[in-house]
């Protein structure tokens, strides 16, 4: 790695490896287990982890004396996450290059996809990872060599069609002896040899070409390969690696079909996908567009429904479907611009890129005008707002459009659907499905208590069960005594640190105001699910009003619940747990041990007041502070803390 002031040294082998691996996966939680494999080979020495927290410790030691400033490695329970806020990873950087280049070839800027594939490679300064050992690690190193190549080849191939073939030559004939029986770069030598008057030189490179596959393949040349063999001997004026098609200029050319494939197993669902078969029959030819919005959490399984019930609907729709995932084009947690979903939509239609307005405004014009009276669906996924997604909404009423938000608006004349848990019946349909009815079947305890651990949360059932159907040696009570553990369960229901529950919950984090992340990383430090806002209140030492302001926030951002409390005239939240848990998470990383404790106490005074009160409902024990007037929840908060006093009921009743 380097800085500024120039290159900084990294300790050992073992160093190195680390660092490699957590540069592979920025902003990613690369577990330890996924270390002890690029390290050991997956078995690791009695002292694996303490060797992990040493070289951890020791890339801290270096980032802190090239004075690099900030957290560059954070801590997490399942492993470690490389902080790219700030700093540059040449890989990432190098990708995002390459994905820029693609988007102007698609709108017919070659010279701006050949300068941004010229940056992306001029980031490279020699093998990937050359000096880093072990099988994990090299074959990531052979996937970014490939993908170094493929745009070298690119950026080659777009310098061609500029007529740069004279000076191409030379470079070509170095990537055909590099890798000889790589077809496409043996025909973009061919072809450059060809347009510089070379012909007899092109014919040789295929008869040495075809002569290599025979003998090391026992294959013949593929088709490009066999026509531009085949022009060469023609002697044809302008010869192409292929058939270019035609670019569609008419709207009846093009049928988009743009729908992601449905989940392998979905369950549940019925009245919401009930209520959504409105929009069918809400078309009009003079009426308003008819517009379903999915809300929800989190994980809940929102762009699931969408899917499922577009691709089920999608023979009622001839014209086509769109579809985007607004997500993918915001960053660092705001919302995503419609300008390139636009761009991208009208592509989808037949738009060329040559004919496609410089202005949105004319761009919109343009849209509307080629969606009108088209019987189109629109799936608008991770919407933030109507506002966002407003430009992308047709008038016309023979369209149908559909979007998936986590923050719940009361649009009128919209239908929408709040998605809710899954009940626990269709917990285990999925887990049965996923699983196989054998295991899940031999304990029905265990699968139920499993459904309580993931909170019927679709996401975090699914991810379970991936892990179980992966894992045929483990059993329901095994999964099980794994996620009892609150300080491994977001770990265990993460995807191994790719995504799941923990990735998803963060999207809903990075969207919170300052004030608002506060609010919601204090609320990790209560001991249980509910809470009334002067507890709240307390743990920022504000006003309730104030407060309530903040966790009404958390509500629009679906991170709490609204619930009902016993006291009059109060007001009360619940905190599911696996947020909760992310909560506290976020609190331990961000905030000082002392404002944490801080709050703790503040809290605690507040809950022990409540119970001062005569509050029929309080409940006080050493750890932990709760309102709840389930009986079952009070159990068990008295089986975990038996060796603590504990109070429920009235004032001072054991």
């Amino acid at each position: 790695m380097a800085t500024d002031a120039g290159a900084v040294p990294i300790g050992g082998p073992r160093q190195r490896t680390v660092l490699a691996m957590l540069s592979l996966s920025p902003d990613r939680v690369v577990s330890v287990d996924r270390l002890f494999d690029a390290l050991w080979g997956g078995r690791p020495p009695t002292t694996g982890r303490t060797q992990v927290a040493i070289c951890i410790a020791g890339l801290r030691k270096c980032f802190r004396k090239a004075g690099i400033e900030g957290e560059v490695v954070r801590t997490v329970p399942s492993g470690y996450v490389l902080v790219s806020q700030g700093n540059r990873i040449d890989a990432v950087e190098f990708q995002t290059k390459v994905n820029q280049a693609q988007a102007l070839v698609t709108d017919g800027d070659l010279n701006g996809a050949v300068d941004l594939l010229g940056q992306a490679l001029a980031l490279w300064r020699g093998r990937a990872l050359s000096d880093v050992a072990g099988d994990v690690v090299e074959s990531a190193a052979v996937q970014l060599e490939e993908q170094r190549f493929t745009a070298y080849e690119q950026f080659l191939e777009l310098r061609l069609r500029l007529g740069q073939h004279r000076e191409l030559v030379g470079d070509l004939t170095t990537l055909v002896d590099e890798r000889p029986l790589r077809e496409h770069t043996r025909a973009l030598l061919m072809l450059a040899l060809y347009r510089s008057g070379r012909r007899a030189e092109a014919l040789e490179v295929f008869r040495k070409g075809r002569r290599l596959y025979i003998d090391e393949l026992g294959l013949e040349p593929g088709a490009t390969l066999q026509r531009l063999h085949a022009a060469c001997l023609r002697g044809e004026a302008a010869p192409s690696l292929g058939e270019q098609p035609a670019a569609p200029t008419g709207r009846g050319n093009v049928v988009p079909a743009q729908l992601p494939r449905s989940l392998s197993v979905f369950v549940g669902r019925a009245e919401e996908q009930e209520t959504l078969d409105e929009l069918l029959t809400r078309r009009s030819a003079d009426g308003p567009l008819p517009l379903g919005v999915i809300s929800g959490p989190a994980g809940i399984g929102k762009s699931a429904l969408a899917v499922q019930w577009a691709r089920q609907h999608a023979d009622a729709f001839p014209d086509g479907q769109l579809y985007a995932d607004l997500r993918a084009y915001g960053s660092d947690g705001e919302p995503g611009s419609v300008e390139p979903v636009l761009a991208r939509f009208l592509r989808a239609l037949g738009v060329p890129a040559d004919a496609m307005p410089a202005q949105l405004a004319d761009r919109v014009a343009l849209y509307c005008s080629l969606v009108n009276n088209r019987r189109l669906l629109l799936v608008l996924d991770n919407a933030d707002s109507l506002a966002q997604v407003e430009l992308l909404l047709p008038g016309s009423g023979t369209c149908c459009a559909l979007l998936t938000t986590r923050r719940h608006h009361d649009l009128a004349g919209a239908i929408g659907v709040r998605l809710g848990r899954l009940r626990s019946a269709e917990t285990v349909e999925l887990l049965r499905a996923t699983v196989g009815p054998s295991r899940v079947d031999a304990d029905p305890a265990a699968t139920a208590l499993l459904g309580e651990q993931c909170e019927g949360l679709p996401l975090a059932v699914t991810v379970a069960a991936t892990r179980l159907a992966a894992r045929e040696h483990w059993t329901m009570p095994r999964m099980v005594a794994r996620l009892a553990d609150p300080d491994r369960r977001l770990g265990e229901l993460s995807d191994d640190g790719t995504g799941g529950v923990r990735a998803s919950l963060e999207v809903s984090y990075r969207r919170l105001d300052p004030a608002a992340a506060l609010m919601f990383r204090r609320l990790g430090l209560l001991g249980g699910p509910t809470f009334p806002v002067s507890v709240a209140a307390s743990l920022l030492d504000t006003t309730p009003f104030d407060a309530e302001t903040l966790t009404e926030r958390l509500v629009d951002a679906q991170l709490l619940e609204p619930t009902e409390y016993p006291a009059a005239g109060s007001l009360a939240y619940r905190m599911s747990e696996l947020v909760r848990l992310y909560a506290r998470e976020r609190a331990d990383v961000e905030d000082r041990a002392e404002d944490l404790e801080a709050a703790r106490v503040r809290a605690h005074t507040e809950w022990a007041a409540l119970g001062n009160s005569g509050c029929p409902t309080a409940m006080l024990c050493g750890s932990c502070f709760l309102i709840e007037p389930n009986p079952s929840v009070a159990r068990t908060v008295a089986a975990v803390c038996d060796d603590r006093t504990v109070k429920t009921g009235h004032r001072g009743r054991r």
